[in-house]
């Protein structure tokens, strides 16, 4: 295929697949599309050893990383230590959680030592020394996933020769990101897993598109619910040069999502996702359970706290829940919850993400034929 993001990263088909799994990451590259390295819950270290091993398995084919540098949260600019963080969380958070928790059958010592704090650092010196990291090895894609990349970040790329990706949630975003001097868009609609605006995706994109046209020419990925071929050709459809895909690897045979979570995917629908503030203080779709419900605008408690505050009650505590759940904890399966989009409707079944892949391309070629037998001669 010829599109501005396949000539650009010199790839097969326009299909890019953000996982924190590396094995999903080197399937995608392996079949012919572009795995992206979510590197938001690595540290220097971690990151070194993930890319070795991403390195040693593509064969010199293109993948990227993306990495978290907000634009805005609490504390940003002093370089806070998580113990610093954690003890900015206020006693009565820490006390609904637990609240919560006991009414589900789980005592807060079963979280294990220190149930509130901050697994992430989230800094930008952090941030900086994730760069340092990722050009080290042959990236050919950076990505920030909140707010306009820190100059630091796109000058780093710029000298590096690595385009530099950015997501946005709106046309206001857009703007400012093509100002800022970004690559790629990632135009994600509120069908998206993760964090994610309000406006859909066939709405968002072409929207987009026309604001942005004046200003400068950056190829633009559709996101927000896309799990199948015929989804990536209505993208190009309506002007995107590829998409960026999230959901779909969650349920593959690489995925690193926890056993229980898998299942709870498979059979939900569409509907059964919700955009809660509850486990990062942002809005992300996320799939709706008592833990959403626990955090949400009608609930009798205490409300989110901003980025990176929610952390701190939530990510410890989700992370054991999982293993919980998985162990036949009911009230912890009740309230297990993951990031996922809408699409999760369309994924039935565990697959390797190389299937997923083949299946994509198919499915986009019929949809094309499709839509060309459609033009009278």
């Amino acid at each position: 295929m010829k599109t501005a993001i396949c000539e650009m990263l010199d790839i097969d088909f326009p299909l890019l697949a953000f996982s924190h799994c590396r094995d999903v990451v080197a399937a995608v590259t392996n079949a012919g599309g572009f795995g992206v390295l979510g590197a938001s819950s690595h540290g220097p270290e971690d990151l070194e050893h993930e890319l070795a091993w991403i390195d040693d398995h593509v064969d010199g084919k293109p993948y990227g990383v993306d990495i978290v540098c907000p634009e805005k949260f609490e504390g940003k600019g002093l370089d806070l230590t998580p113990e610093q963080i954690a003890a900015m969380v206020p006693a009565g958070h820490r006390e609904y959680v637990a609240k919560l928790l006991s009414e589900h059958g789980v005592g807060l010592d079963e979280i294990g030592d220190e149930p509130f704090r901050m697994i992430h650092t989230l800094t930008d010196s952090i941030g900086e020394e994730l760069l340092d990291v990722s050009f080290r090895h042959p990236i050919k894609l950076i990505a920030n996933a909140l707010g306009v990349p820190p100059q630091f970040m796109i000058d780093r790329a710029k000298t590096a020769g690595v385009p530099v990706a950015a997501l946005v949630g709106a046309k206001e975003h857009a703007i400012k990101q093509v100002q800022a001097g970004v690559d790629v868009l990632v135009v994600q609609g509120t069908e998206a897993g993760g964090h994610c605006g309000e406006v859909t995706t066939m709405v968002l994109v072409p929207e987009v598109i026309e604001a942005i046209r004046p200003i400068r020419g950056v190829p633009v990925l559709a996101a927000g619910g896309i799990v199948t071929g015929r989804q990536v050709a209505a993208c190009i459809a309506l002007g995107a040069a590829g998409a960026w895909t999230g959901s779909v690897w969650l349920t593959t045979e690489e995925a690193e999502t926890a056993p229980y979570t898998v299942q709870k995917m498979l059979a939900a629908s569409s509907r059964d996702t919700v955009r809660s503030k509850g486990r990062t203080g942002k809005y992300s779709r996320q799939l709706k359970s008592a833990w959403t419900d626990a955090w949400n605008a009608d609930a009798q408690g205490p409300g989110s706290l901003p980025m990176p505050l929610q952390s701190v009650v939530s990510e410890k505590v989700l992370r054991r829940l999982d293993v919980l759940a998985e162990n036949g904890n009911k009230g912890a399966q009740e309230l297990a919850t993951y990031w996922v989009g809408q699409g999760v409707g369309l994924m039935s079944k565990v697959k390797p993400a190389r299937e997923v892949v083949r299946e994509m391309i198919e499915d986009y070629l019929n949809a094309v034929d499709r839509v060309a037998g459609s033009v009278a001669d």
